[in-house]
């Protein structure tokens, strides 16, 4: 009876402590994802802070370029009042983008802006803000797959549900932003083009066979520079080389024995 108690007990414990680590788990999982939101935040903060005193830099050198000005400082606006959802920032996000690609795009017309040191300056801070928001939203969204696959899956789905942890959403940026901002020097006006679609597996550089030897009509007379078969072009010459060669002479045999000394001695005077 005892050792059952025991048992029973084991049990009990060790059931408690694994729902207990699976809580745990899913509490961890929600604060890093909070916490990675709100170091996406502090970047999306710090680009809207940049962006007044780069439109002001350009306007020095650009006071007629007051539609794309407007444009950057009306999506600006949009992102800093953007607050809800992820998917809510991303889209006012994706707007900044755009803006801020058509601006660029058109500081390039101007190389005495090109050359101002302000400018560059808020350039590269720009740019590095661009590249640490990158990295905080691949982080994020790795932490939220995580998450969402603990929510969905059994037995911690129970366990979320009871304690009201829910899915988060991505952060994701739209395709539209995604497109590259490039100056038309023809007319002067900025476009934007998409990438191109990927080669086939096989790729660019994939070795063409080699062409087959074209073949002989069945009809056609053979000729003169044609070679029998079996026989190489070194062959052929060899042979005519022997038939331009005259045969050399052949030499007549001796009529009789050239050891025998018998009738040479008869015919000598004694």
């Amino acid at each position: 009876m005892l050792i059952a108690l025991i048992i029973l007990l084991v049990i009990v414990v060790g059931g408690g402590l694994w729902l207990v680590g699976m809580y745990n788990g899913l509490i961890s999982l929600r604060n890093r994802t909070q916490e990675s939101w709100r170091q996406i935040d502090v970047e999306l903060k710090r680009r809207h802070d940049l962006i007044p005193n780069l439109v002001e830099t350009v306007k020095g050198y650009a006071t007629h370029e007051r539609g794309t000005l407007e444009s950057v400082m009306n999506a600006r606006a949009q992102a800093v009042n953007a607050q809800g959802t992820p998917a809510a920032t991303a889209a006012a996000e994706g707007q900044l983008t755009q803006a801020l690609g058509r601006l660029m795009a058109v500081a390039e017309a101007y190389p005495q802006l090109q050359a101002n040191q302000n400018f560059l300056a808020l350039q590269q801070e720009l740019s590095s803000t661009e590249d640490r928001i990158a990295s905080a939203r691949r982080y994020y969204n790795a932490t939220v797959k995580e998450l969402n696959t603990k929510v969905e899956s059994f037995p911690t789905n129970q366990i979320a549900e009871r304690f009201s942890i829910h899915r988060e959403e991505y952060f994701e940026v739209e395709d539209t932003a995604r497109s590259t901002p490039q100056v038309n020097f023809d007319t002067g006006s900025p476009r934007t083009y998409t990438a191109e679609d990927e080669p086939a597996q096989d790729g660019p550089f994939r070795t063409a066979p080699a062409p087959a030897a074209p073949a002989l009509p069945q009809d056609r007379a053979p000729q003169s520079g044609d070679l029998p078969q079996g026989q190489s072009a070194q062959g052929q010459s060899v042979q005519g080389q022997s038939a331009s060669q005259p045969a050399a002479p052949q030499q007549q045999p001796i009529q009789g024995d050239p050891l025998d000394l018998s009738n040479d001695q008869q015919q000598r005077p004694s």
